[in-house]
């Protein structure tokens, strides 16, 4: 039983983890003193428009502006003449389009990353329980790209039965999947009144503001991932626990049984034995369970991801154990990119592997992986130097950069300079600033060791510099310096200053300590968005849950094909045609005689050819009529039965006449002794035509009825009847 756990008990972090008893399925982490942008609504002003990159800068309220393309502008907001241009076809310029110092209401796409902006788009999208609303966007639409098969049809006539105001978009989330119509357009009234609420609060005040703010973690979790599949909801904190009754009191009630109050003295994920497994996604290093291991390092450009076999030895030669190495590793990889939400292009070096075959194994492995990823995921083939490429979609960011800070020392190299190579870098630089003209002195401010490094056993090559520019070099050991920093400072003739060395140690470079006052001070000054909570004018539906005997009855009907149990309404729901006669779907398989008569034919011996598959595949005796089991195809099935049976074993195989169907078994008789077996093949058949007839005839259900037949059937073989089709 899968669980969605929440910790709460630190308020500096909020942890949702779902589990599959002991395996860690998902894992979202939120820092609240971390304030994430994504999918916030705000109201902003063009700053400035860029035609060589087609698009233009916003002023939203952060303090890098955002970049929000052309193709990201709803028309809405172009000019008459360049509406005009889209319409008659022509390319439309991003000058003609908007105008510097125009507002409007942007969506945030993809957070600040370094030194990029955010990406912004005015085509809004508000997410709900079942649905997802694109207000300005009626081209969008459609379903999630999890639903696959007759769901996905069924969904889409569901979708047909809304009441979608003219100009919006909707597209079906992957929970809106087998729900009621009724529930889709309560999700779909809610998500229109949230739109409301937001166009009256962004024509109440001038940009640049904050309208409508994504949910916290808690709600957004119970939102996107509660399932039918989830068992319960434990929560240790009560005032979390408060808030995510309310919100299923108001979207889910159906839920809110399995939401409980964890109280255990034990930490709730210690209590599930997930915390070690927590701590494996903030690993460079992962370990795999034959000995192997997954290596995670991030770069500028792309995510790499090495796998090694270390101690692995389970196969029973190099490329078995290869092939076993990397089926492990590509399931383990699928898991902490999604454990991670490590997104953008990732290239996965895998062990070598001879084998085409083996190749083809482990893609297809990292396939069926990846199909229980909520992101876009596109997966290329392993080359001809073992490397995979796959692109993952970035919902939103990732672990590593919501939980990690870079490095101050290594600026996030991930090494540093050594010592000696630090120190002889500095001699060289000293000397080149020591022979410029004018030049007073040059004064080195290195860290400790690297200071007495040049003091000590460098300082014969330092008195030589002095000796031979006759430019004094003064080296000041900062102990507020870390390698690899240093700072190398040329004095002119004219700015000699009279002072120790100790006193020109250099401060600068020791970053400020942040108090938790100042952090707390951030927290109460962040910007309340104009639309907060948005209750629903209307309940949710409530639906009484299935007993444990309906659903099994429900179970059962659907493997045996039947449905029988399905109501009408159900169907009518569903978007399934109610079924013809019975409910059942069409059963071409033969009755109890017809495979008797089809037996026995085989055995009786006859001129010709010799009765081979190819006398049971031509016989049409054995067929069952199309028509579920009814009386008039019982006796068309009767009357078809012993020609097509005795021809077809007598024809041996033979091909049938033109212009007839095969599955008839009508050949062209040739002499009297067959024109004989046809008048006593014609009595046999008025003979027990009528028994057939009542045993096939006593149900409606399809299914029934062939299994009457077969007991028919074997009854007449025992009792040396002849038999019939």
């Amino acid at each position: 039983m899968k669980r969605m756990l929440i910790n709460a008990t630190q308020p500096e972090e909020l942890r949702v983890a779902i589990a599959d008893g002991q395996n860690l399925v998902d894992l979202d982490i939120e820092v609240p003193a971390q304030e994430q942008k994504k999918s916030n609504i705000y109201k902003g002003r063009i700053t400035r428009v860029e035609p060589s990159l087609e698009a233009c800068f916003v002023e939203f309220g952060s303090e890098r502006h955002g970049f929000l393309p052309l193709k990201e502008i709803s028309r809405e907001y172009f000019s008459e003449s360049a509406a005009k241009a889209l319409d008659a076809g022509e390319r439309v310029d991003i000058k003609d389009a908007v105008e510097s110092g125009q507002e409007v209401i942007i969506q945030v796409e993809k957070e600040e990353r370094g030194t990029k902006g955010a990406a912004l788009t005015t085509f809004i999208s508000l997410a709900g329980r079942y649905l997802v609303l694109m207000p300005n966007n009626p081209r969008a639409g459609g379903v999630s790209r999890q639903v696959t098969g007759e769901d996905r049809k069924i969904v889409l006539d569901a979708l047909r039965e809304l009441e979608t105001p003219k100009g919006m978009g909707l597209i079906v989330r992957t929970a809106g999947v087998g729900r009621e119509a009724e529930d889709l357009q309560w999700d779909l009234n809610y998500l229109v009144q949230l739109w409301e609420a937001i166009q009256a609060a962004a024509g109440a005040r001038k940009a640049p503001f904050l309208i409508y703010q994504e949910s916290n973690v808690i709600i957004r979790a119970l939102r996107d991932h509660m399932r039918e599949d989830i068992g319960e909801i434990l929560i240790d904190s009560e005032q979390v626990f408060e808030d995510a009754r309310d919100f299923l009191q108001q979207v889910m009630p159906h839920n809110l049984r399995k939401l409980k109050r964890y109280d255990d003295p034990t930490p709730l994920f210690s209590r599930f034995q997930i915390e070690s497994k927590i701590e494996s996604a903030f690993a460079r290093e992962v370990r795999l369970p034959s000995g192997g291991a997954v290596v995670i390092d991030h770069t500028e450009a792309l995510l790499s991801i090495d796998i090694n076999s270390s101690r692995a030895t389970k196969g029973a030669d190099i490329e078995e154990t290869a092939l076993q190495t990397n089926l492990e590793a590509a399931e383990e990889i699928a898991r902490q990119l999604r454990l991670r939400d490590l997104g953008g292009l990732v290239v996965i070096d895998f062990i070598d592997m001879n084998s085409r075959e083996s190749q083809r194994d482990v893609e297809n492995k990292l396939r069926e992986a990846m199909r229980a990823d909520k992101a876009r995921v596109q997966i290329g083939r392993i080359s001809r130097f073992g490397l995979l490429e796959l692109s993952r979609q970035r919902l939103r960011p990732s672990l590593g950069e919501s939980s990690h800070i870079t490095c101050p020392r290594c600026d996030g190299y991930g090494s540093i300079r050594s010592i000696e190579s630090l120190a002889l870098a500095l001699i060289r630089l000293a000397e080149e600033e020591s022979m410029k003209e004018n030049t007073g002195r040059v004064i080195v401010q290195a860290p400790l060791a690297v200071a007495n490094f040049l003091l000590n056993e460098k300082r014969d090559v330092i008195s030589s510099i002095e000796s031979r520019t006759t430019t004094p070099v003064t080296i000041v050991a900062n102990h507020l310096m870390e390698t690899p920093r240093y700072e190398i400072q040329r004095l002119r003739t004219s700015e000699e200053v009279e002072e120790p060395s100790y006193a020109m140690i250099n401060s600068d470079e020791v970053e400020p300590v942040v108090s938790e006052q100042d952090i707390q001070a951030g927290l109460t000054a962040r910007e309340e968005p104009a639309v907060s909570t948005m209750r629903p004018s209307q309940p949710a539906p409530v639906r009484a849950e299935k007993s444990g005997w309906a659903k099994f009855m429900e179970w059962l009907s659907g493997l045996f094909g039947g449905g029988s149990h399905s109501t009408d309404s159900e169907r009518s729901r569903r978007g399934k045609p109610k079924p013809a006669g019975g409910g059942g779907k069409k059963r071409t398989r033969k009755s109890g005689s017809a495979r008797s008569g089809s037996k026995h034919a085989a055995n009786r011996p006859h001129k010709g050819k010799s009765s081979d598959q190819g006398d049971t595949k031509k016989e049409g005796g054995g067929k069952r009529p199309e028509d579920k089991g009814s009386k008039k195809g019982s006796r068309k099935s009767s009357k078809k039965g012993p020609r097509g049976d005795r021809q077809g074993s007598e024809k041996g195989g033979g091909k049938p006449d033109a212009g007839k169907p095969e599955d008839t078994g009508e050949g062209k008789p040739s002499g009297s002794k067959k024109k004989r077996r046809r008048r006593g093949g014609k009595k046999r058949r008025n003979k027990y035509s009528t028994g057939e007839q009542r045993d096939s005839g006593q149900s409606g259900d399809s299914g029934q009825s062939g299994d009457s037949g077969g007991q028919s059937g074997n009854k007449r073989e025992q009792s040396g009847e002849p038999p019939t089709a």
